[in-house]
């Protein structure tokens, strides 16, 4: 959805800003992403039914969903379309069409792992310990071990094109979710060990995991019951945003 002119360039010329609940959900991968591009930008967070009303009157969610994110003009909803997005305009999308395709699997991947995490807080305890159960057995049986074997067959820093991309940002990602529900999960993953150390030390992802940046903790009961309060979700706890 494109803006009056002056109010484009406006926009052009400033931060991307994030509206979404405070906390990780949805948007968290599109921090990450931002925070690892060296971009600033800024956030309203979405603390009651109202504000959510009101943008979706304004027209602003296009499929009455978030996150969505303001940016270059645009305001931008769909989670990948807004990674995908991101990636290409600040050279995180590999070299070719083929590079893109491999950014776009690996990422894929990440995704469907990371959405189990994401439901986790908002499930019962008794389906929280099964929830638990596959996102471990998932992670070490399923998604890291592709990661292991790119990283050890090419024998390169990156997962793609030997050049720092999105699918490198989302898998660390992926990773340090995983290990807050369980510390010794890369155990038998060398090369992802080798791997999370080097990417946690570029400079902006750095910069990004310290204390005071932009990255959201882990979920909590309050951001669970705004998350429930905003959305009207009380009786549908399968979702998640």
């Amino acid at each position: 959805m494109h803006l009056p002119g002056n109010q484009e360039a406006e926009i052009m010329s400033g931060k991307p800003k994030l509206y979404y609940f405070d906390g990780r959900g949805k948007m968290e991968s599109i921090r990450w992403l931002l925070a690892a591009a060296g971009v600033e930008f800024e956030e309203e967070f979405l603390e009651t039914r109202e504000q959510y009303e009101k943008l979706l009157q304004d027209g602003f969610l296009l499929f009455q969903q978030v996150p969505l994110v303001e940016m270059d003009g645009m305001k931008m909803v769909q989670t990948r379309a807004i990674l995908s997005y991101i990636a290409a305009k600040h050279n995180l999308y590999g070299k070719d069409l083929k590079e893109r395709a491999l950014i776009d699997m690996y990422a894929e991947g990440t995704t469907d792992l990371m959405v189990l995490i994401m439901m986790y807080p908002f499930l019962t305890p008794e389906d929280k310990e099964k929830q638990l159960a596959t996102i471990i057995k998932k992670a070490t049986q399923r998604y890291f071990p592709v990661y292991e074997k790119v990283l050890k067959g090419h024998g390169e820093d990156f997962l793609v094109g030997n050049q720092f991309s999105w699918a490198d940002v989302q898998l660390l990602e992926a990773i340090l979710m995983v290990e807050e529900k369980s510390s010794s999960v890369l155990a038998d993953f060398p090369h992802l060990q080798a791997f999370k150390e080097r990417i946690s030390n570029i400079t902006t992802i750095k910069n990004f995991l310290e204390p005071g940046s932009q990255r959201k903790p882990v979920p909590d009961e309050r951001y669970v019951e705004t998350v429930r309060r905003v959305l009207q979700m009380y009786h549908n706890m399968s979702a998640s945003p």
